[in-house]
């Protein structure tokens, strides 16, 4: 298994309780559509950072697939849109 963590920060101050909100319904709704995306949780950071993901696949190759699944860079356009800056650290477990 992979863990799979993306910590964000966002850009527009007055809507970042909505593009928080956003992101976690569109993360979360891989689950199920992503090949071996076992689950994703999304919340809103009240410390460090605005956003955070959590999720876990089903092992390394999972995690490539997911990266460059269309579903998932269709999410990322929107994310990448209202993010100025991202974190990310993966590790078997």
């Amino acid at each position: 298994m992979v863990k799979h963590i993306v910590l964000w920060n966002l850009t527009d101050p007055a809507h970042k309780d909505e593009n928080a909100a956003q992101m976690k319904e569109k993360l979360e709704g891989l689950v199920g559509v992503v090949p071996g995306l076992v689950s994703s949780q999304v919340g809103r950071g009240f410390a460090g950072f605005d956003v955070a993901l959590v999720s876990e696949l089903a092992d390394r190759d999972a995690l490539a697939v997911y990266q460059d699944h269309p579903a998932h860079m269709e999410v990322k356009k929107f994310v990448d849109s209202v993010i100025s800056e991202r974190v990310s650290c993966d590790f078997d477990f």
